[in-house]
């Protein structure tokens, strides 16, 4: 099986546990039973690891040059180490574009904590095509900070002048934005997107308890989902600024399955709430919901899920590059909506969990 060859944008931790993915999960290729934490193994013939790495972005002095196998271990990433031993991959990571990339207040932190910009030159639009060409890449995947509305464009617009498959984890509107999504439908390149679901993680788990009352007659009236962690996401998104499209994407997550019942403004709050250094890549996550059951009877439900955010995130994005490869092996372009509506918190187009995965499974067979 030919392999997938796969460009990062930002090195940082869930690219880390991605590439550790890739190893860990090549250990196990005869043992497919015993390896937990995948959804799919094969997809259209394709294992987890089928995937190389053949070229990577960062703006971080101490990734850039290094090695992939090196910089995923390099600071500020904090993620939980469960393959050390990756071996090299002969990939440079190269000089990013730094746009709207880097948030001015990550100055005010110790260098340890946060992103610490290279001085190297600055790659333009054609020197980055040139790199997705030259490297034969199948699927350009962005990791860029949360509010990088420029660089995302920037690399969504590298990834069409390549004619490379887009895979859009962050929430800035690519695939639900009908303007990029016509780029990607004229040239007939898949796009997957936008903002990543993590496998069991806080959005997924809300939409779940979401669904459940309201099938089951619970008029739900308020809730909040207040989120802390210590990884470099939780603090570049102190900058308020930053958050608009996060907010927006989590949000309309949860509010999508309530259809006419959607609550107001006011009564629902949803995202990242403060950065606690000491988590790292832990996330923390509090959901509460205030609901109505038979006779108008209160009934009050508060969960806590605690989770390693970016081996959550790595776990999804497994899938959706497979899926972009299996679409492009299609010659089949533009969003693709079931992956993007079970993978991601802002499709184009939002469907109940069920029935994503029924449109992914039907994708994924050909049918």
């Amino acid at each position: 099986m030919k392999k997938i060859k796969i460009a990062i944008v930002g090195v940082g931790n869930c690219a880390s546990s991605l590439v550790q993915g890739i190893t860990y999960y090549q250990a196990k290729e005869d043992k497919t039973l015993e390896a937990s934490g995948i959804m799919s193994w094969d997809i259209g013939g394709y294992n987890p690891s089928d995937i190389e790495v053949v070229a990577a972005f960062d703006i971080d002095k101490r990734k850039v040059g290094k090695d992939v196998a090196e910089a995923i271990f390099s600071l500020p990433n904090c993620t939980t180490v469960f393959c050390a031993d990756v071996p090299l991959t002969g990939v440079s990571v190269g000089m990013g574009k730094i746009l709207d990339g880097f948030s001015d207040h990550l100055e005010n932190y110790p260098a340890d904590l946060r992103f610490c910009k290279s001085a190297e030159p600055e790659p333009n639009l054609e020197q980055v095509v040139e790199t997705l060409k030259t490297s034969q890449v199948d699927v350009l995947l962005n990791y860029l900070p949360v509010g990088s509305e420029k660089a995302t464009k920037f690399y969504a617009q590298c990834a069409l002048d390549a004619g490379v498959a887009f895979v859009n984890n962050i929430p800035v509107f690519i695939a639900s934005d009908p303007e990029w999504a016509n780029k990607f439908t004229e040239k007939n390149i898949p796009v997957i997107g936008d903002d990543i679901k993590s496998q069991v993680g806080a959005t997924i788990v809300h939409r779940a308890l979401t669904d459940l009352f309201n099938k089951r007659g619970a008029k739900i009236e308020r809730s909040y989902q207040l989120n802390t962690g210590g990884n470099t996401d939780f603090l570049n998104m102190l900058n308020q600024s930053r958050l608009k499209s996060k907010k927006e994407s989590k949000t309309e997550a949860v509010q999508s399955l309530l259809g006419e019942k959607r609550l107001e403004p006011e009564n629902v709050h949803i995202g990242p709430s403060d950065w606690i250094s000491w988590q790292k890549d832990n996330k923390v996550c509090f959901i509460r919901m205030e609901a109505k059951v038979f006779g108008d009877v209160p009934i009050n439900l508060e969960l806590r899920l605690s989770v390693e955010d970016s081996p959550n995130s790595a776990g999804v994005v497994i899938d959706a590059i497979r899926y972009c490869k299996l679409a492009l092996d299609r010659k089949k372009g533009g969003v693709l909506y079931g992956p993007s509506a079970y993978f991601m918190k802002h499709p184009p187009r939002q469907y109940t969990d069920s029935e994503a995965h029924n449109m992914t499974e039907e994708f994924r067979l050909g049918e």
